[in-house]
């Protein structure tokens, strides 16, 4: 059977993770790479620069916005599965770009699925969803398929765009189509102005003696956080089934800024001891006192996000899918990572070193 796989968004962190899982489960993998004056593929060139890899490995350079260009590729790639990961998606920045925001993320997608079914609508398509739709209103948690939303973003409001436009394009015009809510996932490869990598980052920044400490903005939002790895099989699991539907994918879990400050300092024998509240919090080393943490009202967003947990028994049931990786072995994954990209040292060397 030929598998073909079309990504938009590729260089991105689930981009680059799905490639992976596609490649070895010996598809062929076609990817949308916006020209930049910098290289951006940083994430992919591990398999660009593979013999084994690279020759079912093809990068087509457009646009999403460009619906003449995904109308061109779509008719010469013919893909059998297309996954729209590609968007404008910190949530911070789209307060201050709505406009590109709302192209990128909500009427791209639009296009995409109109190019399909000009093609003709025989392939399977995956639309990157988000927890954001739901607003974190702690009083639909856990949220699930059957939550209302309520997005507070312009990203969350971009991305319902692209939730109802799936749906009416499946119910429409009979496509293969379906949207994967995918609460937050994170991975060494998370972009560094997401709150997780920029923790890690720091941190190991700190330990090299490259940064006093850590800035942070509102440190009570809880999230449902999972590994990347993990979500992009959910994502293909998605495509499988017999029909087409739309499926939470989370852990179950929920932790707050904190509790991920505390997880990732806890990996270098550091034990921080918190006081004040709200803007005045500062965090400390217990052992010498010195300030590791503090708050800058800087950070927190004209509409906060509270409170996201995550209910996926309907992929548990249906799709056989479910998390490997725990909060505790993501936390310890990207700050091993980042300690030995900054300092040299994984975080067991660390600990080892200054007990």
């Amino acid at each position: 059977m030929r598998n073909v796989a079309f990504i938009t968004g590729i260089t991105g962190q689930d981009g680059s993770y799905l490639a992976e899982f596609l490649l070895e489960k010996g598809y062929e993998v076609h990817g949308l790479v916006r020209r930049h004056s910098i290289r951006n593929t940083q994430r992919i060139d591990h398999l660009l620069n593979s013999k084994y890899y690279n020759v079912k490995l093809f990068m087509h350079f457009a646009d999403t916005t460009d619906s003449s260009n995904l109308m061109r590729l779509i008719g010469e790639i013919k893909p059998t599965e297309v996954y729209n990961l590609a968007a404008q998606s910190h949530v911070g920045i789209s307060f201050e770009v709505p406009e590109y925001t709302a192209e990128a993320t909500g009427v791209s997608t639009l296009k995409l699925l109109e190019a399909i079914r000009v093609n003709g609508g025989q392939c399977r398509y995956y639309q990157a969803s988000t927890s954001e739709l739901f607003g974190g209103i702690p009083e639909t948690a856990p949220q699930s398929e059957k939550t209302p939303f309520y997005p507070k973003s312009p990203y969350g409001v971009a991305k319902l765009y692209s939730y109802w436009i799936t749906v009416n394009y499946r119910e429409s015009y009979n496509l293969f189509a379906c949207n994967g809510i995918l609460f937050n996932h994170e991975s060494p490869r998370r972009g560094e102005n997401f709150v997780t990598r920029k923790i890690t980052l720091a941190i190991a920044n700190i330990i090299a003696g490259k940064q006093e400490k850590l800035s942070l903005g509102n440190m009570d939002a809880k999230r449902d956080w999972g590994f990347a790895g993990d979500y992009v099989e959910g994502m293909w699991r998605i495509l499988q089934a017999d029909k087409p539907c739309d499926y939470v994918l989370a852990t179950n879990e929920t932790h707050t800024v904190r509790e991920f400050v505390v997880e990732a300092f806890q990996n270098l024998g550091i034990e921080v001891r918190f006081e004040g509240e709200g803007v005045n919090e500062k965090g400390y080393d217990a052992r010498t006192g010195k300030l590791l943490v503090d708050v800058n009202p800087e950070f927190y967003r004209p509409a906060e996000v509270e409170f996201l947990w995550g209910d996926p028994s309907k992929a548990e049931a249906e799709l056989g899918w479910k998390r490997k990786v725990d909060f505790k072995g993501l936390v310890s994954m990207m700050m091993d990572a980042d300690l030995k990209e900054i300092a040299g040292v994984s975080c067991e060397e660390y600990k080892a070193q200054n007990k």
